[in-house]
């Protein structure tokens, strides 16, 4: 396996070198809200973030999404944010600087990734990671999925699609 993913882009002719990682400073719940709202309502750090509304409190952490690169040791890295219950978000909290391995919680990814437009929520499995390391988000899937960010995660993706995402990001049309 090639230990660096490097490519030359074809959008600015710059040669981009490491496993392309991309990522979310807040979850897209949050991104909307007036900063009027965000100061009411919201709070926000490099991890965690709460919403609070007349019916209750929404909860998020931020994790990454791994999509496996054919060929390479790196992944394509996507870092999202994550909506958890109650219950899950208090223990993420509570063993944060600590954490426990094999921890995890079920939640809903809370981010749009324009490379991957899907019109439904997605679901996923956050896997709590020692050593202070970001959870690690496995989506749901199904055989007969139509999600590609699903079928990307599963099968991995090719150094030129990996290029092609890389460059969609970084110079949007």
């Amino acid at each position: 396996m090639a230990a660096i993913f490097a490519f030359k882009c074809s959008c600015c002719g710059e040669i981009h070198e490491g496993s392309p990682s991309f990522g979310f400073r807040m979850p897209d719940q949050y991104a909307c809200l007036s900063e009027a709202q965000r100061a009411a309502m919201g709070t926000l750090s490099e991890d965690l973030c709460t919403i609070t509304h007349e019916d209750g409190t929404d909860r998020f952490i931020r994790a990454v999404l791994e999509v496996p690169i054919h060929g390479f040791q790196e992944p394509f890295l996507w870092g999202i944010w994550v909506s958890l219950s109650e219950k899950s978000f208090n223990r993420y909290v509570d063993t944060y600087g600590d954490p426990v391995e094999g921890d995890g919680f079920f939640g809903w990814v809370c981010n749009e990734i324009s490379v991957y437009p899907f019109g439904e929520s997605r679901p996923a499995d956050v896997r709590v990671q020692l050593g202070r390391a970001r959870p690690t988000v496995m989506l749901h899937h199904s055989d007969g999925t139509r999600d590609p960010l699903v079928v990307d995660q599963v099968h991995g993706i090719s150094m030129s699609r990996a290029q092609e995402l890389a460059e969609r990001v970084m110079h949007p049309f």
